[in-house]
């Protein structure tokens, strides 16, 4: 006879498989997306991301991947007029990624297919903003 699973280890199972699924749908949606547009789904984040003017390591980190392959995706997008390196302003050992005019209007039609049947689309903008929170919360918790 089985013990069954303590309540904490169950509620601790529920939600990993409810983040799991959630973390699956959005890569999903991100991809189909991408593909519409003829990019990875690498390099759909890799837009996504760069909000403005940003060095390799801080792409990687908020692609959560290592910089070489944030390096392999940007030197795709580079090749594609997409992406220029420029010298960092303040770190003469650094190079900061730049959006061209084309990988910004890329970026924004990108940015809109994202905004259409979003996994999250049917929460308010106060759940996301909850669900964020929530989610920052058991992220940072010591």
């Amino acid at each position: 006879m089985t013990t069954p699973p303590e309540p904490q280890a169950l509620a601790e199972r529920e939600v990993c498989g409810l983040v799991n699924g959630l973390a699956q749908q959005i890569a999903d949606h991100v991809r189909e997306r991408a593909v519409n547009l003829g990019l990875t789904a690498a390099q759909a984040t890799a837009l996504r991301e760069m909000t403005g003017p940003m060095t390799m390591r801080e792409l990687a980190e908020r692609m959560s991947c290592e910089p070489s392959n944030a390096t392999f995706v940007i030197d795709k997008l580079e090749k594609q007029g997409l992406v220029e390196r420029h010298a960092h302003p303040t770190d003469r050992r650094a190079k900061q990624l730049v959006l061209t005019a084309k990988g910004n209007a890329l970026r924004d039609r990108l940015l809109e297919l994202l905004a259409q049947d979003s996994p999250l689309a049917g929460l308010t903008p106060q759940q996301q903003r909850l669900l964020q929170d929530l989610l920052e919360q058991a992220i940072t918790r010591p």
